[in-house]
This record gives C-alpha cells, sequence and structure tokens, in this order.
C-alpha cells in the first residue's frame, strides 16, 4: 500500500459510518474501478466547503444568508420545531407532516462527552423567543436522557410568556430518534405531541 493511498483510506474512516474495510473499498474503487469520478468528487467536495455554511436563523445548511425554509413565505413562521441535526430535519421535511420553521441545535447535552450549552445553537433560538414571534416551540429531540435532558434545560431557560412549548413523543421508540422514524411515525409522533 502506497503512503498517499493509506492517507486517503484514513481520511475516509473518518466520515461517519465508514470503516477499515468500507474505507478501503472506496479509496480503491475511486483510484482504480472508476479513477474518472475522482476529479468531479473532488470539485464538489471543494465547492460544498466553500458555499454550504449554516443559515443564520435557524442553523440549517444554506449557501445564502437564510437557507430555503426560513426564506419560504409560505412557512408559519410563529411555530418552530427544535432538532438535534440537519438529518432530522431532513427526515421531518420527508414527512411532509410539517410546514413550520425549524430550529437545528448541532446536538443536545451531554455531560459525558463534553457538550455544554454553549456548544449548542442556543443563543440564536433564545433571541427568537425573545423577539415574541413565536406561537409555539416543538421539542423534536431524541427520546434518550440526552434528549430529555436538553428539552428540560431549555424549558428552563427560554422566557414562556405566551408561548406554546410541546414535545413530540407518541410513535417514537425509548432511546430511537428522530432520524431512523419512517414518515407515518413522524407524522403521528408530530400530531400526537403534548404540552411540555
Amino acid at each position: 500500500m502506497t503512503p498517499a493511498l493509506e492517507q486517503l483510506q484514513k481520511a475516509l474512516k473518518q466520515l461517519p459510518g465508514v470503516g477499515y474495510r468500507s474505507a478501503e473499498r472506496i479509496a480503491l474503487h475511486l483510484l482504480v474501478e472508476k479513477p474518472e469520478r475522482l476529479p468531479q468528487l473532488v470539485t464538489a467536495l471543494e465547492a460544498a466547503a466553500r458555499s454550504v455554511r449554516r443559515c443564520t436563523v435557524c442553523g440549517n445548511l444554506a449557501e445564502e444568508e437564510h437557507c430555503a425554509i426560513c426564506a419560504d413565505e409560505k412557512r408559519r413562521i410563529g411555530q418552530v420545531c427544535v432538532v438535534e441535526n440537519v438529518q432530522d430535519l431532513a427526515a421531518l421535511e420527508r414527512s411532509g407532516a410539517y410546514r413550520g420553521r425549524y430550529h437545528v441545535l448541532h446536538g443536545k447535552l451531554s455531560p459525558i462527552r463534553g457538550v455544554a450549552p454553549e456548544d449548542l445553537n442556543l443563543a440564536t433560538l433564545i433571541a427568537r423567543v425573545e423577539s415574541g414571534e413565536l406561537t409555539e416551540l416543538i421539542l423534536a429531540l431524541s427520546n434518550d436522557v440526552e434528549g430529555e435532558a436538553t428539552c428540560h434545560y431549555l424549558t428552563d431557560r427560554l422566557p414562556k410568556a405566551g408561548l406554546k412549548i410541546t414535545r413530540i413523543g407518541f410513535g417514537l421508540p425509548s432511546g430511537g430518534g428522530v432520524l431512523y422514524a419512517d414518515a407515518v411515525t413522524l407524522k403521528s409522533a408530530l400530531e400526537g405531541r403534548r404540552n411540555y
């Protein structure tokens, strides 16, 4: 194995869900079986690295200051669904059950993993709540200890005057996350939300 191939495998192995064998298979596929795909992949990665950033309002991925969801005037402005990550937002969008706006925390509180409140996208959420334009905050965080801790933290810290705070939960299994739920389960979870 050449040093360059070994370096490529190490870089690929750092990606989520890619182990040693998968990294080896991807590297060999790009270098030996389909080398014509490599320049296209490099160009796409460089372009994404240059242009994709976080929406200044919600934390979703965007190429402009605001993401397409925040820029969509047909969305319910006063209703915001709080999710852990962009994958959860995408799963809810695929369900077609929600037409409000979002807020992406980019994680959840986890003292064991060293994730503190300042590590999450909380400042803009607090600013959105304090602006008074929100009527409902839907907490769509994982149904695990860290998700519950994050929900408790948010309900303790956010101003509640005129704000309805709900939590999805119906239909999601204990310990399960939004990302792995199917569209029907997500729709049931959103429709069966409860006051928090």
